[in-house]
């Protein structure tokens, strides 16, 4: 999967192994996983397992998270994008199939609107290149601020539903949907 998209701040593109740095720098931190069941990585081996777990998204079901870079720094803030979750092991609110939209920051890059602009354009890319129905999305409902991303994205809530040891709140924003507010 080649991606190559620029926002005013941002440039999107595939996550490459030479990433690894950025993404233990996002994924050691404890910051970051307090919503994603506290469960921060410890290895640049790690991070590299998880570059592969991506690139083999990219590969296998032809759609995965992307970099997200800083255009003024050049700098690896996180990731953005769409992931297509197939099967058990990636049942989330009784969907086993399904497109999620997706970001994280490395916290000293949250709260500037970088997650807002670049999942817009993911959105964007699932609806119009890739001719998605419907892409939902999903976040434990003490997560106040990937919520309101959620919403502010235009994606509607639907249910709240038991996740780990919490609730998460689901969200759908379908093709359709999409079209009108476009328009």
């Amino acid at each position: 999967m080649k991606i190559y998209i620029e926002t005013d701040r941002l440039i999107l593109r595939e996550i490459l192994p030479t990433d690894v740095e950025g993404m233990f720098e996002l994924d050691s931190d404890p910051l970051v996983h307090k919503y994603l069941g506290n469960h921060p990585i410890s290895t640049k081996e790690e991070a590299h397992k998880i570059i592969e777990y991506i690139r083999e998204q990219y590969d296998k079901r032809g759609v995965g998270r992307w970099a997200a870079i800083e255009k003024a720094t050049g700098d690896f803030i996180g990731w953005s994008g769409l992931k297509l979750n197939i099967g058990k092991n990636e049942e989330l609110n009784g969907f086993d199939e399904f497109y999620d939209i997706g970001y994280r920051l490395i916290p000293r890059f949250w709260g500037r609107g970088f997650a807002t602009e670049s999942a817009i354009v993911a959105l964007d890319y699932g609806f119009k290149e890739l001719h998605i129905n419907t892409i939902y999305g999903a976040a434990e409902v003490d997560n106040i601020g990937s919520n309101k991303i959620l919403k502010k994205i235009g994606l509607k809530f639907v249910n709240t539903f038991s996740f780990e040891d919490g609730l998460a709140h689901w969200y759908e924003l379908k093709n359709e949907d999409y079209a009108k507010t476009m328009s």
